[in-house]
Formats: structure tokens, C-alpha cells, sequence
């Protein structure tokens, strides 16, 4: 069966989600912006196997718990980031640029994304899916069996990612909404990296930003 745990961390209240196959007992987590020893607690509690860490994108409010997952785990998990979002990274995600210090992520990230590659966790598989405009190597994730989208901050409900941070592409973005989101059927559940879920149909339908 295919849990998707959402938890609410940080600050800036980032989605942070555990996407788990709990028959085989294995889960990533998505996004870990903040309290990674709370996420850690989590997993243990379930009694899943962290297999991998999936980065939509590598803003500090996204990334942030990554360090101390971490040191939660022997051996640590891999962690997946798209190859245009590795400068981000190396900057601590742009938390100096807002006065902030997160813990040091590690010297890079173990697996390059790549618009089309699969990601397995247990029986699971997901699409990664390159999603530029946000950040230049922002993806999201798709997991047609659970008709789940992992979005990130391409788009939330009724709104959509900022592109006035260094590398945003407001044109970018809004392609990547209608070639990567919207051409998904619409019952597709969005899972943002903020706010309340939403599907691809309401979104289509309602969103006043990308017609």
C-alpha cells in the first residue's frame, strides 16, 4: 500500500512528505525543509527504512532538515537533486541572502536528477519531471499509481512558485505548469511544497495565474 505522510516543518511551514510502500516497509522523504530529527522520530516510529531523500529543489526551506537525517542514519540515505539546482546547494540553499544558517547539507548530492528518469521506493515508481522557473533545476515528482504529484514551489492551490529569486524564469515556470502539470489527467492529487493539497483539474480550472 502507498502512504503519503505529510508533515508541516520549519518556519516557513514547507510540506515536507514521506512517501512510503508500507507492505515492503521502505520510504523517501521529500523535501525535509526543517526538523529532520522530527522526521527521523517519524520513520522510526512506522518502522520504515529511509531508502532516499528527494529534493524538488534546493531552497534552504526545502533542504534544511537534510543534515540531520542525516546523522539520524547509518548508512545515510542518497540524496537526489537536479544538476542545475547544485549551485543553490552549495550556497546553503540562499539562506545567508535572508540572514539565516542552516546546518552544512554535505559536500553535494549523491544522484543527479534527470527529466524522465524512474525513482523506485519499494514497489513504487515515480516520474521525475523537469520543472524549470522557480529554480533552474526544479522538478517535480509523478507517481501514477497513486495519482500523486509532488509539486514543490511550482505551484500551489489557486497560485503558483515566486520567480523573483536569483535563477527564477517567470516564463519558465509557467511553461513548465502546462507542459508537466496540466497535461496530467485531472483527478492527479498536487502535493505542494506549502499549503493545502489540490488536483490537476482544479487547478486547470481555477488557477488565475497560467491560462
Amino acid at each position: 500500500m502507498t502512504t503519503i505522510l505529510p508533515l508541516t516543518v520549519g518556519a516557513l511551514e514547507t510540506n515536507a512528505y514521506i512517501l512510503a510502500d508500507e507492505a515492503r516497509g521502505d520510504a523517501v522523504v521529500i523535501d525535509p525543509g526543517w526538523d529532520g530529527e522530527r522526521i527521523a522520530r517519524v520513520l522510526r516510529g512506522r518502522g520504515w527504512r529511509l531508502t532516499a531523500i528527494w529534493l524538488t529543489h534546493a531552497h534552504f526551506d526545502h533542504l534544511g532538515g537534510i543534515a540531520a537525517l542525516l546523522r539520524a542514519f547509518s548508512p545515510p540515505p542518497p540524496v537526489a537533486l537536479h544538476p542545475e539546482d547544485c549551485w543553490l546547494w552549495k550556497e546553503r540553499g540562499g539562506a545567508p541572502l535572508f540572514g539565516l544558517e542552516i546546518d552544512d547539507p554535505g559536500p553535494a548530492p549523491d544522484i543527479g536528477l534527470s527529466h524522465g528518469d524512474a525513482l523506485e521506493v519499494g514497489s513504487i515508481v515515480c516520474e521525475v519531471r523537469h520543472t524549470p522557473g522557480h529554480t533552474p533545476g526544479h522538478v517535480a515528482f509523478y507517481c501514477p499509481e497513486a495519482h500523486a504529484l509532488f509539486s514543490g514551489d511550482l505551484i500551489f492551490r489557486g497560485s503558483v512558485g515566486r520567480t523573483d529569486l536569483p535563477g527564477g524564469d517567470w516564463d519558465a515556470l509557467v511553461e513548465s505548469i502546462r507542459s508537466e502539470v496540466f497535461t496530467l489527467p485531472d483527478e492527479t492529487r498536487i502535493f505542494p511544497g506549502h499549503g493545502p493539497p489540490t488536483t490537476v483539474g482544479e487547478e486547470k480550472r481555477h488557477n488565475p495565474f497560467v491560462r
